[in-house]
Parts: structure tokens; C-alpha cells; sequence
């Protein structure tokens, strides 16, 4: 299989049957793959869903710089800060959760290294919660296992392949979208996903979909354009059709 990505790897989920790989155990910048993590330490705690979290100054970007539609004083729910981290990558909702976990920030970044130990991700280490940090790094071999845990998860599945949200703040409604330009098409059947993109991380994509009958594992680590990710999972997607369709007599 040929995909342009410089880090791939397509394993079955079932079976674990490498069908793609390339250069998957290189250590590098993940982006926002983090926020899968971030999203399954705040369920491990098993904190209330429905508590409303406040937006503060200590959740903007002061490393990268980048901006964010929620504003510092505004209250969601945790559920809602969820949702919006994991279905539109929402970076201000996943600092938010990390400041609002017991023991604070730094004891929610020792909880997310702490379950990449316990998931046998070895080559993995993660600094904040929303991936805007290059010391957030793995491989796609990690990066496997993560999204298979991810998949345990059915509030991590409904929200990540949600294709869009309206949050409501006071007055305002804010609508937001999936940051993955293939859910909600009705030729991909995707179970859990995320997106992540910095610089130094290039543009990302993991999944889980499924694909000829098989629920397969998709990565792609630090591709060049925006299309390049999702243009590679379609080429894995054809080329696995064309292969069965060269078995069937």
C-alpha cells in the first residue's frame, strides 16, 4: 500500500494483522491525538458529568499562541468540554479539564502517563492535556494501543464520530463541527477517530473503522497538507477493496 504520510500503520483490531507499516516506531510530536488520553483519564475519575467547568485564563494557549471560540469566563459542563475536545478538538475544553481534575493539572498529566504505562505504550510521554506542546510524543505502535483503549469507551466513540454540536453559553449558540472530514459520510463507518496538527507534529489522523467486514486500525503521523490523511485512508480503503474484489471467484 502507498500513502504519502511519513508514518503510517493499518492493523486489524481483531487480529492484529499488520497491513501497512511504515516507520512505526519513530517517537514524534502527536498534536492533538493527545486529547484521546485526555478524554480517558477524565473518565477514569469518574467525575461528574454535568459540573459546570469555568474557562480561565490558565486554559489559553501560551505556548503556540493559538486562539479559541471560548472565551475565559464562560461555564460548560464537563460533558460538553468532552464533547468539544474530542469531536472539534477544542483546546481551551481539554485544559479545562485537566485544571479541573482532583489534584489539579499536574496530578491529571502524572494520571495520563501513568495509564500509557498501564496500556504498555513505552515509547510514549505526555506534557498538557491538549497536545499543543512538541514534548508530547508516541508512535504509531503506541498509538494503536491508545486508540483500541479509546474504544472501550462509548462516550469516547459517540463524541469523537459526532459530525456536529451546538453548545449554548448565556445567549449564544455556537455551533461546532468534527475535525475529521470523513465522519458522518455514508461510505465510512468510523468507531472512534481523532485529528491533531502543529507545526511540528504536521497533520495527523488515528481511527477506527471498519473496512471489508474487518475493523481495522488506521494511523497517520506528520503528514504535509491538510487532505493528505484522510486523501491516505481512502487509498488504504481502495486498495483493500480491490484486493477482495481479486479474491472473489
Amino acid at each position: 500500500m502507498a500513502v504519502k504520510s511519513k508514518i503510517a500503520l493499518v492493523e486489524d483490531a481483531k487480529t492484529s494483522e499488520v497491513l501497512l507499516a511504515k516507520n512505526v516506531d519513530q517517537v514524534v510530536p502527536i498534536a492533538s491525538i493527545t486529547k484521546l488520553m485526555t478524554a480517558i483519564v477524565t473518565l477514569d475519575a469518574k467525575l461528574p458529568l454535568e459540573e459546570m467547568l469555568t474557562i480561565s485564563d490558565d486554559d489559553r494557549d501560551k505556548v503556540m499562541g493559538t486562539s479559541s471560540r471560548l472565551r475565559v469566563g464562560w461555564s460548560l459542563s464537563r460533558t460538553d468540554m468532552l464533547h468539544l475536545a474530542l469531536m472539534s478538538s477544542e483546546n481551551r475544553a481539554a485544559a479545562a479539564l485537566s485544571r479541573n481534575y482532583p489534584g489539579g493539572r499536574t496530578a491529571f498529566i502524572s494520571a495520563m502517563n501513568a495509564k500509557a504505562t498501564e496500556l504498555g505504550m513505552s515509547q510514549t510521554h505526555f506534557a498538557n492535556a491538549n497536545g499543543l506542546t512538541k514534548e508530547n510524543v508516541s508512535t504509531a505502535s503506541d498509538l494503536f494501543k491508545l486508540v483500541q483503549a479509546a474504544y472501550q469507551y462509548p462516550l469516547i466513540r459517540l463524541y469523537s464520530t459526532d459530525q456536529g454540536y451546538l453548545v449554548r453559553v448565556g445567549k449564544r449558540a455556537l455551533p461546532y463541527f468534527n475535525s475529521n472530514r470523513l465522519v458522518g459520510r455514508s461510505d465510512w463507518d468510523i468507531d472512534v477517530q481523532k485529528t491533531g496538527f502543529t507545526n511540528e507534529a504536521g497533520d495527523c489522523l488515528v481511527m477506527r473503522v471498519n473496512v471489508e467486514g474487518r475493523p481495522l486500525v488506521m494511523i497517520f503521523l506528520d503528514a504535509y497538507g491538510k487532505l493528505t490523511r484522510f486523501a491516505d485512508a481512502r487509498r488504504v480503503r481502495a486498495q483493500l477493496a480491490a484486493a477482495r474484489k481479486d479474491l472473489v471467484p
